[in-house]
C-alpha cells in the first residue's frame, strides 16, 4: 500500500474529523484529529489498516500540550502520525488506547509521570521512571518545570 492509499483510507472514514493532514514524503505523514476522536482514530489505523503502534511521544508546545502517536505500516515502511492537542494544560486528559492496543500502556504511564496528562480509562497510572520521592505535581518534561537547585558543598 503507498501513503496516498493510506492518506485516502483515512481520509475516506473521517472526513470533517480531521483538521489538517501533512504528509512529509512518501514514507511520513502526519494528521492532526480532536482528542476526543482518539479511539476511532487508533481502531481504525491499528486493527483495519493493520498498522502496528509503535509508540507516542508528548510535547509541550507552551500553551497546549500535544500527543503524537506514532504508527508503522510494516509492509510499506510507511510511517502515520496522529497529533491530538490537549488545550487544557491545568487538567490535560484524553481517553486511553490501552483496550485498542495493550503495547500503549508502558508509554502513557510515562507520558503521565513526565507531563501530567491523564489517560481517562488506564487504571494503572503509577510512576515508571522518577524516584519514589519526586513531588507531585511536578513534571519534568514541561517547558516550566524548574529544577531544583544543587547544593555545590562538597561532602
Amino acid at each position: 500500500m503507498k501513503m496516498d492509499e493510506l492518506l485516502k483510507n483515512i481520509s475516506n472514514r473521517f472526513g470533517k474529523d480531521i483538521l489538517n493532514v501533512n504528509k512529509r514524503s512518501e514514507k511520513r505523514a502526519y494528521i492532526d484529529i480532536y482528542p476526543k476522536d482518539i479511539k476511532a482514530f487508533v481502531r481504525y489505523i491499528f486493527k483495519d489498516l493493520s498498522c502496528r503502534f509503535d509508540t507516542a511521544s508528548g510535547v509541550d508546545d507552551f500553551d497546549s500540550l500535544e500527543i503524537l502517536y506514532h504508527f508503522s505500516h510494516d509492509p510499506s515502511g510507511i510511517t502515520i502520525s496522529l497529533r491530538a492537542m490537549l488545550k487544557d494544560k491545568q487538567d490535560p486528559h484524553i481517553d486511553t488506547i490501552t483496550d485498542i492496543t495493550r503495547s500503549a500502556w508502558w508509554i502513557e504511564r510515562e507520558l503521565h509521570e513526565l507531563f501530567g496528562i491523564e489517560f481517562n480509562g488506564n487504571s494503572d497510572l503509577r510512576p515508571l521512571l522518577l524516584p519514589d520521592d519526586w513531588p507531585k505535581g511536578v513534571y519534568p518534561l514541561r517547558k516550566d518545570f524548574q529544577p531544583p537547585k544543587r547544593d555545590s558543598r562538597k561532602d
